[in-house]
């Protein structure tokens, strides 16, 4: 076998060996640090500091769920809202990027115009409660990226949601 061959051979060896190492980046999870949003988990701080990204998801809540087919917000959407805008203005560092999600159900285009929709409505309505319009922004997923996977109203109801995503850095 000439070096070449050799060398190509320990190349796609070492290759394959990192593919089928979970804890190749130190998370034994195979999450890779992130949770199922794409948050790394490490950075968000201690939930019980009112000043924490941990804190905002757990104790103000980073999302809203909406009602099949719509993207009218509930009274406990917008008791939420009310509570990250409070939350924001104390943070003016923050940005967020708002995230539209649908439940499985109805075609790709129908969930991402949907999805669209519910990032829209929590935006406009942060916006109402003060939060600068240049804070914030909105991303679909439609049904790509769904909490639980299963076909019963228990699961697709979590899936019919809004989340905000901190992001720092935002400048005041």
């Amino acid at each position: 076998m000439s070096i070449l061959t050799k060398a190509l051979i320990l190349i796609l060896t070492l290759g394959l060996a990192a593919c089928n190492n979970p804890d190749r980046n130190g998370d034994a999870s195979g999450n890779n640090g992130l949770n199922g949003s794409g948050i790394d988990v490490n950075g968000l701080g201690d939930p019980s500091d009112p000043n924490s990204v941990a804190y905002f998801n757990a104790m103000i809540g980073d999302r809203v769920l909406f009602a099949v087919d719509t993207s009218t917000l509930t009274d406990t959407g917008r008791a939420i809202l009310q509570g990250q805008a409070q939350w924001l203005a104390s943070h003016p560092s923050y940005a967020a990027i708002i995230e539209g999600h649908a439940d499985e159900q109805g075609t790709r285009e129908y969930n991402l115009a949907l999805g669209a929709k519910r990032a829209s409505a929590v935006q406009d309505f942060l916006i109402s409660q003060g939060v600068a319009a240049g804070r914030l922004r909105t991303v679909s997923y439609g049904k790509e990226r769904p909490l639980a996977v299963c076909s019963d109203e228990g699961c697709y109801e979590q899936n019919r949601r809004a989340v905000t995503v901190l992001q720092a850095g935002a400048g005041a």
